[in-house]
């Protein structure tokens, strides 16, 4: 049975003391497990809300947001559970090695097997001789390399990725975007992208661009 989002007349705002910014109005969009997709526009246009919202992270002032799995509406709760996520700060755990960061989303679920599952991941992302290194003994593109791993170690239903590589150096960006896709496809699992890159985005199955309060497919 299909995994699926779908916003459905989204609006979003947010107030600073003197006024009320509209972000967006009326936006409508459908996702997929197995498919990629690009969310490209301006800074300030809303795209890491927009993300937020179809991740079930954050609730839409207007509209509704439906979250199916097998076949099954879910809550956002529910979704979030499913999901992975992968940001451009790093956030890993300064205290654990590479290893125990990619084993903690399984050990907080309970996983008997996580350290196991951890290490075959990091031997995926070409990190195995790294498995005792702490995050500050990692180079950016190494850690953000665990980020990815960590975001699908769970098996989620979708990954939702803010700017991966927007702290990382053009080469290093293509290795963690290639990865991050190869991931996606042998997972089989929806990914969604909000990025400044347009090479990043020419990776995704559909792009949309968010300007001015609309969204429109582009090529």
């Amino acid at each position: 049975m299909q995994d699926t989002i779908e916003l459905k007349g989204i609006s979003h705002h947010f107030d600073t003391a003197s006024e009320r910014i509209e972000l967006f109005r009326d936006l409508s969009c459908t996702t997929r497990a197995g498919e990629a997709l690009a969310i490209v526009g301006p800074s300030g246009a809303g795209k890491s809300s927009l993300l937020s919202i179809a991740a079930g992270l954050e609730i839409p002032a207007g509209g509704t947001v439906r979250f199916t799995i097998d076949g099954a509406l879910v809550d956002a709760l529910t979704m979030r559970a499913n999901s992975g996520f992968i940001f451009q700060q790093f956030h890993l755990m300064p205290e654990l090695d590479a290893i125990g960061n990619l084993a903690l989303p399984l050990r907080l679920k309970g996983n008997r097997n996580a350290f196991d599952i951890a290490a075959l991941w990091l031997e995926k992302v070409g990190l195995k001789d790294r498995a005792r290194h702490r995050p500050h003994q990692l180079s950016g593109g190494e850690q953000q390399r665990i980020a990815v791993a960590r975001a699908f170690v769970s098996a989620p239903r979708f990954v939702f990725a803010d700017e991966p590589t927007g702290n990382l150096d053009m080469h290093t960006s293509e290795s963690v975007a290639e990865l991050m896709f190869d991931c996606a496809r042998e997972t089989g699992c929806g990914l969604v992208i909000v990025t400044h890159s347009r090479e990043l985005a020419l990776r995704a199955d559909a792009r949309l661009l968010l300007a001015a309060g609309r969204l429109e497919a582009i090529a």
